[in-house]
């Protein structure tokens, strides 16, 4: 097939995505990818990049990769947050059709974590290029912009989510990656246009090796390590996590290890200062391709999420990563979530934002026997093998993209 990738955050950033589409082009399709210039978490362009200016570039030496000029996140906030969505639609809208001119594709594909208006230029595309336009859901608006604060103003939610209804109309197929997804999708596009599709993560160890520093080894050698990898920002309850590493401080072996950067990383560095936290570590991000070595020395897996409707819906694609990885996973988060790590027999759940829950998992993880915890890894990984697994994942990708009805679990 010739597929067509729409996704404002791409390799070098750490996203799925970027798994999928070295599946799909091992598998012999024809990818293009459509995105903007690295900039998530830490807010600037990546060296080697510049904001402004389009570019062309191959990933893996297989795939093309269009970029189109976008303004940074800068530290967050509403108005870089703002200009941020809004600079990937215009130049989209502006620079894609003239980039992907006498091109042709059979479908459009577009990876949608937040913002969901990286689907506007897409939907012009589909239209030039007569293909089938699929929109991966990987947040809820408006849902997720009330949940984390960005818009307060209802008559401004209003508004999105009118906005959300045009752009799933315009839609052929709207993959969710939960299923507590399909209910709020439905408000607001028709119900035979869903399709539950779950993240996967990629399992093939990378093909180079990524040295860590020898402190951070040392340290997930010699002590009990609860590591918590990915994105430092606003829905990752991290006031819970910085609670309970307060009062895990009585055990000198346990470590609260953050792995990672985002917007309140500088916020965390605070309150590490101020309440002399020792055992919470900051060690900051790391390439993807380090991320299975850290894994491996981890003692268990920390995801934690804010308290809030939509995160309850939500499955973080660090709960596939962790499956995968076959280690235990220690779950602060209710709803989808949770419920994945119990089903799998993959760890300890505790709700959201309780402290003294989570520090009483993380005592008892610890309590437990390695053979107990290596069973638990075990059992994760088999559940990911039997539901997340990524080729077969992506061979039911392309029998949506193709527009087949495919049966079984992931139909509606």
């Amino acid at each position: 097939m010739r597929i067509l990738i729409v996704s404002q955050y791409f390799w070098p950033e750490h996203f799925i995505i970027n798994d999928f589409v070295r599946v799909l082009a091992e598998q012999g399709h024809e990818v293009v990818v459509a995105t903007g210039k690295p900039n998530y978490p830490d807010g600037k362009v990546f060296d080697g990049y510049r904001a402004w200016g389009c570019q062309r570039e191959r990933y893996l030496d297989k795939v093309e990769v269009l970029r189109v000029p976008l303004w940074p996140r800068g530290q967050g906030g509403a108005k870089n947050l703002l200009l941020n969505y809004l600079s990937f639609v215009v130049s989209g809208l502006v620079c894609l059709p003239w980039m992907l001119r006498k091109r042709e594709f059979d479908a459009v594909l577009v990876f949608a974590p937040s913002p969901i208006t990286q689907t506007i230029p897409a939907i012009l595309l589909k239209w030039l290029k007569k293909a089938r336009l699929l929109l991966w859901v990987q947040d809820l608006w408006p849902q997720s912009l009330a949940a984390t604060g960005f818009v307060k103003n209802p008559r401004l939610l209003t508004m999105v989510a009118w906005m959300v209804k045009a752009i799933y109309h315009h839609c052929d197929t709207l993959l969710v990656q939960s299923r507590a997804f399909i209910e709020p999708v439905a408000r607001f596009a028709k119900r035979e246009k869903i399709v539950y599709y779950p993240n996967s993560i990629n399992t093939h160890p990378p093909t180079v090796a990524v040295p860590l520093p020898e402190e951070l080894v040392s340290l997930l050698e010699t002590h009990f390590c609860i590591v918590f990898a990915g994105n430092l920002g606003t829905a990752q309850a991290l006031e819970t996590l910085v609670q309970a590493a307060e009062l895990l401080r009585d055990d000198p072996q346990i470590r609260v290890v953050l792995v990672g950067s985002g917007s309140r990383l500088g916020w965390l560095q605070a309150q590490k200062q101020a309440r002399e936290l020792d055992n919470l570590i900051l060690p900051g991000r790391f390439a993807g391709e380090a991320m299975p070595q850290i894994f491996e020395h981890a003692s268990a897996l920390l995801v934690s999420l804010n308290d809030e409707e939509v995160f309850n819906q939500t499955v973080p694609s660090k709960v596939q990563a962790y499956l995968a990885a076959g280690r235990p996973i220690i779950a602060s988060l209710n709803g989808e979530g949770a419920r994945i790590v119990s089903e799998a027999r993959a760890g300890l759940a505790s709700p959201a934002q309780k402290v003294l829950p989570l520090v009483a998992n993380i005592r008892s993880m610890k309590a437990l026997g390695t053979a107990e915890r290596t069973a638990m890894g075990h059992s994760g990984r088999a559940y990911f093998d039997a539901n997340f697994e990524m080729n077969r994942q992506v061979q039911v990708l392309i029998d949506h993209l193709m527009d087949k009805k495919t049966g079984g679990e992931n139909a509606l």
